[in-house]
């Protein structure tokens, strides 16, 4: 039964893994690829895209999200020995993203491919700021929930939130730091702006998007682990 259980926890992280892999990559491919070419793509190709392959992409796109999803509370609620700011931090990011892409990308982009009545430009822009924000969280994102797992003793900083197997066999219950409190505060600022506000010149290009996501995932890094 013991060997049973630890083959299924290690499918289903290797099940979180891959679908995880499919959600950013299709998330990169959106932001860096099939963006720009629809940019300067003639009428006629444009159309065709978003006919014939946005709504084959957004369906694996927007299903390896929700699977990235399921399999990752699962291996939350089962796998995980230490909740620590590392991975909190990290799920409240791709749970975020996750329902940034059901919820505002997905909306959207039923009304931009055709699939729904509405204004296609205003549907654009709003589904293209919660992508481009989503590209924005990515980095810190992934950064977080591998250092969680693979950054020794990094993995345990002095802010934590809960270790349930402690050595005297009971839970142990830690604190929250003001590091992971601001950490919190700048993500949902920056969910606020892809909810409500618009497109700042720091996510707007490919080359921008990319250079601040490497800047944010330093800095959240540095607060949590290193200040």
């Amino acid at each position: 039964m013991e060997i049973e259980l630890y083959l299924y926890n290690v499918l289903v992280r290797w099940g979180h893994i891959l679908v995880g892999i499919a959600w950013i990559g299709l998330l990169y491919y959106f932001n860096f690829v099939q963006t720009e070419y629809v940019k300067v793509a003639d009428p006629d190709a444009k159309a065709d895209v978003m006919k014939k392959l946005a709504p084959n992409a957004l369906w694996w796109f927007r299903w390896a999200a929700f699977l990235t999803f399921l399999t990752g509370l699962y291996l939350l609620y089962v796998q995980e020995r230490a909740i620590t700011t590392a991975i909190t931090l990290g799920s409240l990011m791709g749970i975020i993203m996750m329902l940034n892409v059901w919820g505002i990308i997905w909306r959207n982009q039923k009304i931009v491919i055709g699939l729904k009545e509405g204004d296609a430009a205003a549907a654009g822009a709003k589904a293209g700021l919660a992508s481009r924000t989503n590209t924005l969280l990515s980095l810190p994102m992934l950064y977080f929930m591998v250092s969680s797992a693979h950054g020794g003793s990094a993995s345990y900083p002095k802010s934590y939130l809960l270790i349930d197997q402690s050595a005297a066999g009971g839970p142990i219950a830690g604190y929250l730091g003001y590091d992971f409190w601001i950490v919190v505060a700048a993500v949902l600022l920056i969910e606020l702006n892809a909810i409500y506000g618009k497109m700042f010149p720091v996510i707007t290009s490919v080359r921008s998007v990319i250079t601040s996501s490497f800047i944010l995932t330093i800095i959240f890094s540095g607060l949590v682990f290193y200040i």
